[in-house]
């Protein structure tokens, strides 16, 4: 059993471990899930002060043309920003799994007349996403309340092009203070079949940003073995 530790400047130092227990067809997430508290977390104002979404979608190799799934969208702060990064040639679509925040995003985006965006509704399991479609998948700040990870990128697998990436920003810390450990992150989707590209520091974005590409056959779902964060004393 792989045991990989986790950065940590507390007594308890958590480290993360591969587990083979599971209860159906995907293992559950071994660790805290936060619960959806809000679709928005700074002003859009003071987040394009700190040139946020540029900094990131430079990272992360956004440009003209390219096809990009916003996950989490909420009120569409990375949405508006990706149609007019990828311009008319490009596609963006922008989902979220509360369907009054679907409704509010999708009203903005006919108000501004993002004629190259879709706006629909998520499954919490499921995005539901189209084959062989996107070039990249953003999943800034939602991470942490996906209730069933393991599942959640199984099924997300199939949409991404050859060459796509997963663009994962969040913050370095627990699940439960909406967050995720980046060696957790990496793990979790490790179990699935992705591996980690890049990651760097994202101050301007609140912690970190990850990108991750799927390699090789997609594991079956009773092959996933979960990650699990345990306790250890130093």
């Amino acid at each position: 059993m792989s045991v990989l530790a986790l950065l940590a400047a507390c007594e308890a130092a958590p480290v993360i471990k591969t587990v083979k227990d599971k209860a159906g067809p995907f293992p559950a997430a071994d660790r805290p899930v936060a619960h959806i508290v809000s679709s928005r977390w700074s002003t859009e104002e003071a987040r394009d002060r700190l040139n946020e979404a540029g900094q990131v979608m430079a990272k992360s190799g956004i440009t003209k043309g390219m096809t990009v799934a916003d996950i989490g969208a909420g009120e569409g702060y990375y949405t508006i920003r990706l149609a007019q990064r990828v311009g008319k040639e490009g596609r963006v679509l922008a989902e979220d799994i509360v369907a009054g925040v679907r409704d509010a995003l999708a009203e903005r985006v006919a108000r501004e007349r993002l004629d190259n965006v879709s706006v629909r509704l998520g499954n919490p399991a499921d995005p539901k996403l189209p084959d062989n479609s996107f070039d990249r998948i953003f999943m800034v700040h939602m991470y942490h309340e996906i209730d069933q990870p393991y599942e959640f990128l199984w099924r997300m697998r199939p949409s991404l092009r050859p060459g796509g990436l997963v663009v994962v920003v969040d913050a370095d810390r627990p699940t439960q203070d909406h967050g995720t450990p980046p060696e957790l992150l990496k793990c979790e989707f490790a179990a699935v079949g992705y591996v980690q590209v890049d990651t760097a520091d994202m101050p301007s974005a609140g912690g970190y940003l990850a990108t991750f590409q799927a390699v090789g056959p997609r594991p079956e779902p009773e092959a996933i073995r979960p990650c699990q964060l345990i306790s250890r004393r130093a």
